[in-house]
């Protein structure tokens, strides 16, 4: 399934309150990290499953880019998510940065060839 993410800085709880009155629709809200910043939650906009978080300051420090927005894309198995991680990945990475999360047994983000910042998970 491929998944729009919408990256907040801080005002992820903010946001969802308006798309929730905006659209009709109700958020999930999964982990929260230091400061109630929201780590993980999902809503559904117009039959779009649409992931949400305040992590747009990471996203930032980690690649070098701020971006608002990327593609997650999930996997049913670690082996399929690691195997098109390899298709995908640029040379200059060194190795996958996935880890396993309160909502995934393997999650991660990484910038591809053609510049394009992706989240890759597994879900049950």
């Amino acid at each position: 399934m491929l998944i729009p993410i919408l990256h907040f800085e801080g005002n992820c709880t903010d946001a969802i309150a308006l798309y929730e009155k905006a659209f009709n629709t109700k958020a999930e809200i999964y982990d929260y990290g230091e400061d109630n910043r929201i780590l993980h939650a999902q809503m559904i906009i117009h039959e779009q499953l649409v992931y949400l978080n305040d992590a747009k300051d990471f996203i930032k420090n980690a690649f070098g880019v701020d971006f608002a927005t990327h593609l997650a894309l999930t996997f049913d198995t670690a082996d399929k998510l690691l195997a098109c991680y390899e298709l995908l990945k640029r040379e200059d990475e060194l190795s996958a940065p996935f880890t396993e999360t309160s909502y995934s047994k393997l999650v991660g983000n990484f910038i591809d060839k053609f510049n394009i910042l992706w989240g890759f998970m597994v879900v049950d």
